[in-house]
């Protein structure tokens, strides 16, 4: 909590306060205290006080340019005072302010008003101008909406009835993103908070260096189950990559990876985590609220594409060790028996999640308040390390997830915003048939296009903020088209997060490239290199929807074996290596059978065909293989000859 000592200690006590309301709120609201002690409290007015305690937080922690403050000046203090007090009446009024909605009293105008402006300017200090200039083009755009040329006119709306709708209505900004935020995701960073504090970040650390460490470029496979591990419950690619790549980089650079490939493989493996379950970095949970779907299916359908990406990475970086001569990393000794025998108690909250969720099929946020509390549990009991839970430590961390939380409650309530002009102008409608209209009946095209919107749109941006934007403005167009609507969704996610290594704006190449020291573009290209399938694997699943374990067994495991074939041999031809240093025309035959042997339904190539493919890549695979083999053997006789 360094940020927070440099405040005046009054603050600092008031900025805990506020994240500790926030957090038991959440805990009572998903216990339904309220109703259980007969008081009757809608969703909206809930959200209304977590709005309050996040903007609260926000200006008074921190500055114009989203530094951490040294003090709080007037004005911050004055906006959050404001803040609160709004949004506190607001909670406390609401139904009657929903009752009188229609006959515009001037405690609504006040309030959408507060809540336009104080969002928006969070949303400048904490998430960017990128997020930032997005929202601002779609409240300018609802402002002159009846005067756009063409069919992207919309509903004439004045800027008085612009912020009572966006800052106010049940459809704007108090909508699904934000409850989703507020009711199911603070649940879940709890439960990652409490795990690192009791020492579980260090655990899976420990578990990755153990499984991985002593195999060829064991320091980068270190990274990569590490990131993944880590990843899949922090929420953030980027602080993901500040969090392991302390660590994992300067051990890359160490085992002999140069500086542009460690920086890129934190990236890719950090990046990754946001596509893999439980969390997916919010996603998973708003996507099945979009969709209307169990969160069960949404992280089913989500489990053979993160292993495919995080399969396709592995084999690089292995390869690349192949083609460099780096060896084993340094494991201090360390064994996966002995790091289960100090930890094994982080098992049991882990299994209490997974069968929670997928085998008493509970709701999200029931199944993150047993993990929890199973978390207190055993991190009171036993340590890991020298981390254990302490009272004293347990205050902490509800501060910690509570404040961490901001960034993401000011993207979704700012989302709220943009699915409130969709809806009120009739703009998400006009979208969609312009996007279809201009490619017709080409799906491959509109994939295309869908793909180089959603990786701009992306860029700069958090992965709750990337998902629901994108959710709103490209998902339905797609849908339109005949694509699953689950696999159009996740095709919008892996491209909006494939923003993060793709440069201009790559910020979780650029993140890695500052702890590297490497120029921060070309790490972006590097990562784009090591993450290349992961720009496939949406196409994969849209044109094979058995890989999102749609359709049976046999279809769902020919599915996965020509794509991890391919794969494979795709990642050998651009490495370069398979066995031996490989020559140009042995790349180019691994590169092109795998590319003919993933299963990309919709370019109309015969099962047979792939399957065909997939079998002389395997044959090439072995013949350089053996081929290397024999040259090695040869060498080595040649050695032992020469000898005295």
């Amino acid at each position: 909590m360094k940020q927070e000592q440099k405040l005046n200690p009054a603050v600092n006590r008031l900025i805990a306060l506020f994240a500790g309301l926030m957090c038991a709120a959440c805990v009572l609201w998903n216990l339904e205290v309220p109703t259980r002690i007969g008081i009757a409290i809608l969703s909206q007015q809930y959200m209304a006080f977590q709005l309050a305690m996040a903007l609260a937080i926000t200006y008074l922690r921190f500055g114009l340019r989203g530094e951490a403050k040294k003090r709080v000046g007037i004005l911050d203090g004055a906006i959050a005072a404001v803040a609160l007090a709004v949004l506190l009446y607001a909670a406390w009024d609401y139904s009657w302010l929903l009752k009188e909605q229609a006959y515009r009293p001037w405690q609504i105008t006040l309030i959408g008003a507060v809540v336009t402006v104080t969002v928006m300017e969070g949303i400048r200090r904490r998430a960017g101008w990128m997020l930032f200039s997005i929202v601002a083009v779609f409240l300018v755009y609802a402002l002159v909406a009846d005067q756009v040329p063409g069919r992207l006119i919309g509903k004439e709306l004045s800027p008085l009835r612009l912020v009572q709708y966006v800052g106010f209505d049940p459809n704007a900004v108090f909508s699904t993103p934000l409850a989703v935020g507020t009711i199911i995701v603070l649940l879940f960073v709890l439960f990652g908070q409490l795990l690192f504090a009791a020492g579980g970040g260090a655990f899976f650390t420990d578990l990755a260096i153990a499984a991985t460490g002593r195999s060829r470029g064991g320091s980068a496979k270190i990274s990569v189950v590490g990131s993944a591990l880590f990843g899949s419950i922090s929420g953030s690619a980027v602080s993901n990559v500040v969090t392991t790549g302390i660590i994992t980089i300067p051990l890359m650079q160490r085992g002999g990876y140069s500086r542009r490939d460690a920086g890129a493989i934190e990236a890719v493996a950090s990046t990754g985590g946001q596509l893999t379950p439980p969390i997916m970095g919010a996603a998973a949970f708003l996507m099945a609220e979009f969709l209307d779907i169990s969160y069960m299916t949404v992280a089913a359908a989500a489990l053979l594409p993160a292993l495919l990406y995080y399969f396709s990475v592995f084999i690089q970086v292995d390869l690349i060790a192949g083609r460099d001569n780096i060896t084993a990393s340094e494991t201090d000794g360390l064994t996966v028996a002995q790091v289960l025998a100090e930890g094994w108690h982080f098992i049991v909250p882990f299994a209490i999640l997974l069968g929670g969720l997928f085998w008493w099929r509970l709701d999200p946020q029931d199944a993150a308040i047993l993990s929890s509390v199973a978390i207190i549990f055993v991190g009171f009991l036993r340590g890991y390390r020298d981390q254990r839970l302490s009272l004293r430590s347990l205050g902490k961390v509800t501060v910690n997830a509570a404040t961490s939380m901001v960034d993401l409650i000011l993207v979704v309530a700012a989302a709220g915003f943009v699915i409130g002009i969709l809806n009120i102008t009739g703009l998400g409608f006009a979208l969609t048939l312009v996007l279809v209209d201009a490619v017709g009946s080409n799906v491959i095209a509109l994939l295309l296009i869908s793909a180089v919107i959603c990786t701009i749109l992306g860029m700069g941006m958090p992965t709750s903020g990337v998902y629901v934007l994108l959710a709103a403005l490209v998902a339905p167009s797609l849908v339109q088209a005949g694509i699953q609507p689950i696999a159009a969704h996740l095709f919008i996610l892996y491209f909006g997060m494939m923003s993060m290594i793709t440069p201009p704006v790559a910020l979780a190449a650029f993140a890695a490239a500052t702890i590297t020291g490497d120029n921060p573009l070309s790490t972006g290209l590097a990562s784009m290199r090591v993450g290349w399938a992961a720009f496939i694997i949406p196409f994969l699943f849209v044109a094979s929807p058995v890989i999102l374990l749609y359709g049976g067994w046999p279809e769902i495991l020919s599915a996965m074996v020509l794509s991890f074939l391919g794969i494979a041999a795709v990642t050998a031809g651009i490495v370069g290596y398979w066995g031996r240093k490989l020559q140009m025309a042995a790349r180019v035959a691994l590169v092109g059978l795998g590319a003919l042997a993933l299963p990309l339904g919709f370019l109309s190539i015969p099962d047979i065909a792939h399957w065909i493919a997939a079998l002389g890549a395997v044959a090439v695979a072995l013949f350089l293989a053996v081929s290397a083999r024999r040259q090695s053997v040869s060498e080595s006789s040649s050695l032992k000859a020469r000898s005295p």
